[in-house]
């Protein structure tokens, strides 16, 4: 068995291990945007949750990944990443979101309310923005 030196990790240390971001639909790891970043719990050097979605077929993936392999999706050229989720804060236009304000937001379903009676659920919420003027409210 040969040890063949990483060029990312100094020493020939070895990459941590982690399932590699692709899409087994289309084959591809080409149209996948990445969608949140989480640390491991319990943390393991090197790796992150990650989930990613294929832009071209539609599918969602989440698993843990190297972070040296997530880098290389987020590091593309071109790469459109919408809202990105990464250690609990929101990114857009490759910025933090802003906090403007905390409330709440009701749940009803009209439908149901026809034929039963059904009481208002509410959840706690903030409404983020960016400064494109971007926003977009999220459970808080």
């Amino acid at each position: 068995m040969s040890d063949i030196s990483n060029a990312h990790l100094p020493g020939g240390a070895h990459s941590p291990s982690g399932d590699r971001l692709w899409c087994p639909e289309c084959r591809t790891d080409e149209h996948l945007i990445v969608e949140s970043i989480e640390a491991m719990h319990p943390p393991q050097e090197g790796l992150v949750d990650v989930s990613y979605t294929c832009v071209e077929c539609d599918f969602f993936y989440a698993h843990p990944a190297n972070v040296h392999d997530v880098a290389a999706v987020l590091n593309r050229h071109g790469q459109v990443i919408g809202v990105l989720q990464f250690g609990g804060e929101y990114f857009h236009c490759a910025t933090p979101m802003l906090s403007v304000s905390f409330g709440t937001s009701s749940i009803y379903g009209h439908e149901l309310a026809r034929r039963h009676t059904i009481h208002d659920v509410h959840l706690p919420t903030r409404l983020l923005r960016c400064g494109c003027g971007f926003q977009m409210e999220v459970l808080d």
